[in-house]
């Protein structure tokens, strides 16, 4: 989404080290169209997109957004998910405007 290749390979790494499965990781950018994620996973997905695309909306993170992640996720939990996603973006916008660019053939 935010075109940071150094923060979707450590992630996708991260995951992979975690035992998450490739299927998963893969679906990931198409969250809305696959079985693969539960509720909750899809609430915190609907989150995290809807603050990372806060230029594109005219109400960036929509009630039932918020709501529906709040009906999976308990007032601290919730708050940890949003801080993650803030700083997940923070770390977005500095590699992209750095120009940070993960070098595959380097990493293994």
């Amino acid at each position: 989404m935010n075109d940071d290749s150094v923060c979707v390979d450590l992630h996708s790494r991260n995951a992979m080290a975690t035992g998450e499965s490739a299927e998963r990781i893969l679906a990931v950018s198409a969250w809305r169209e696959t079985i693969n994620f539960t509720d909750a996973e899809r609430a915190a997905l609907a989150l995290s997109e809807s603050m990372t695309r806060l230029h594109d909306q005219i109400d960036p993170v929509p009630d039932e957004v918020y709501k529906e992640a709040a009906l999976h996720y308990d007032e601290a939990a919730l708050a940890t998910l949003i801080t993650g996603i803030a700083t997940a973006n923070l770390y977005n916008q500095l590699n992209v405007s750095t120009r940070q660019i993960v070098d595959v053939l380097s990493c293994n």
